[in-house]
């Protein structure tokens, strides 16, 4: 939760992300959360910012610059786990982003979290096993 409000934040301010993990480790109850994780995430997303928009826009359905910007930051980390966290299966991937879809995202945001991930899942991970 923490990485999607930081990954909001970066995409609405600008700001780097050393001032938004100074921002949040200060203002936050972080003690739940896996640092080394956030962290990771809050840096690589930005540093591969273009490429992981280019995985998902195809799959939008409208321009990049309409999609929420809550629902930007879900697309872009989920894309960032199903690229460069492999040890992470899909499917949590995606349950997860359902999941923060519909406590930070409006009401049926999750529905089209779910339908641009199973696309990009199935084109970044096609020999990952697909339930039945």
């Amino acid at each position: 939760m923490a990485a999607v409000q930081a990954l909001y934040q970066w995409d609405l301010t600008e700001q780097s992300p050393d001032d938004i993990e100074s921002n949040f480790i200060c203002e936050h109850d972080l003690a739940d959360t896996d640092l080394e994780y956030f962290r990771r995430v809050i840096r690589q997303v930005p540093r591969h910012r273009h490429e992981l928009d280019d995985t998902f826009a195809p799959h939008l359905g409208r321009e990049l610059g309409g999609v929420d910007p809550v629902e930007r930051a879900i697309l872009r980390m989920a894309a960032y786990e199903l690229r460069f966290e492999p040890e992470i299966p899909f499917r949590v991937v995606i349950d997860e982003a359902i999941e923060l879809a519909k406590t930070f995202g409006a009401e049926h945001s999750y529905r089209f979290i779910n339908g641009v991930l199973d696309k990009v899942a199935a084109e970044l991970r096609p020999t990952e096993p697909r339930p039945d």
